[in-house]
């Protein structure tokens, strides 16, 4: 999925002129502070999980962590993380760079 997809689905709501792109990274959330000079805590990273055959994300605060027990009450099922490999066909986006909307067919987000 190419940052041109998001545009896409940006102009929508006039929002395309809002992207930001840097020349430094921000693939991790840490990066991605540094970069917008802000706490990591303010950066929202993507958790690609599976909830049995089903491909989630969950959104959440760049220093948080999921809670298991939370996780397991909440969808009745262990997080399972989807390999790195799978992410990109799965979701629609590499490692690094998953956004939580312009996603493939049968993602629910969760933030």
């Amino acid at each position: 999925m190419s940052a041109e997809n998001v545009r896409k689905y940006l102009e929508k709501f006039n929002l395309e002129g809002k992207i930001r792109e840097f020349d430094e990274s921000t693939a991790t959330c840490e990066d991605a502070a540094k970069a917008n000079n802000c706490e990591v805590g303010r950066i929202g990273k993507s958790i690609s999980l599976w909830i049995k055959d089903k491909p989630i994300i969950v959104v959440a605060a760049g220093d948080g962590k999921i809670s298991n027990q939370k996780f397991k009450a909440t969808f009745a099922t262990k997080a399972k993380m989807i390999s790195g490999e799978d992410v990109e066909r799965v979701i629609g986006h590499k490692i690094g760079g998953v956004c939580p909307f312009v996603l493939n067919d049968g993602v629910d987000v969760y933030l």
